[in-house]
C-alpha cells in the first residue's frame, strides 16, 4: 500500500481519491488547473506553435 499525504491539506490520501484526501481536495485542485494556478512562467509571446502542431497543415487531422 502506498501512503502519501495530500497535495492540498496535506491529510493523509485515501484510495479512492489519491493522491488527494476527498473529492474536496481533488476538486480544489481541479479549479487550480482550469483557472492557470498551476502555469509555468514566462514572458508573454515566448511560446510558439510548431508547425506540425497545426491540423490545418495536416488532411489527417481535419
Amino acid at each position: 500500500m502506498i501512503k502519501g499525504t495530500c497535495p492540498i491539506c496535506k491529510k493523509k490520501s485515501q484510495q479512492g481519491y489519491r493522491p488527494f484526501c476527498t473529492k474536496r481536495c481533488s476538486d480544489i485542485d481541479m479549479g487550480r488547473w482550469l483557472k492557470g494556478g498551476y502555469a509555468i512562467p514566462g514572458v508573454d509571446g515566448e511560446a510558439s506553435i510548431p508547425a506540425n502542431d497545426n491540423p490545418d497543415s495536416d488532411p489527417e487531422l481535419r
